[in-house]
């Protein structure tokens, strides 16, 4: 009976150690994958950034061309409370059509690079 409880005792020492050394292994293969990665995400947010800041820039570009391109039948009115209507549904418009064409990639598009598995035992 004390030579089970010893050999139950041993396995489970032995089940512990394997457990700890996994998840150090584990731990380093992450740090690991993590810094090849993260270049690459950094890349793909800056160039993500960049674009809305280009999409934006371009899309006041061409809201001031059109609201200096509006053709006389287009004229602006003013109501009662003194704001400018008619140029300003076109340039909505033109935000509008600006974000809907803007590419994003998410991470889970990214290419992954799969774990190496250990067998062990």
């Amino acid at each position: 009976d004390s030579l089970q409880r010893e050999n139950d005792e041993f396995l489970r020492n032995i089940d512990e150690n394997m457990k700890k050394v996994l998840k150090g292994l584990v731990k380093n293969q992450v740090k690991e994958q993590v810094s090849r990665i993260l270049p690459q995400i950094e890349e793909s947010v800056n160039a993500t950034l960049e674009a809305e800041v280009l999409t934006r820039s371009s899309h006041s570009s061409k809201t001031s061309y059109a609201a200096s391109a509006s053709t006389p039948s287009e004229k602006a009115t003013k109501d009662a409370g003194g704001s400018t209507t008619g140029t300003q549904s076109r340039q909505q418009s033109v935000s509008e059509s600006a974000y809907a064409e803007e590419p994003v990639q998410t991470t889970c598009q990214m290419e992954e690079t799969p774990l190496p598995v250990y067998e062990t035992g």
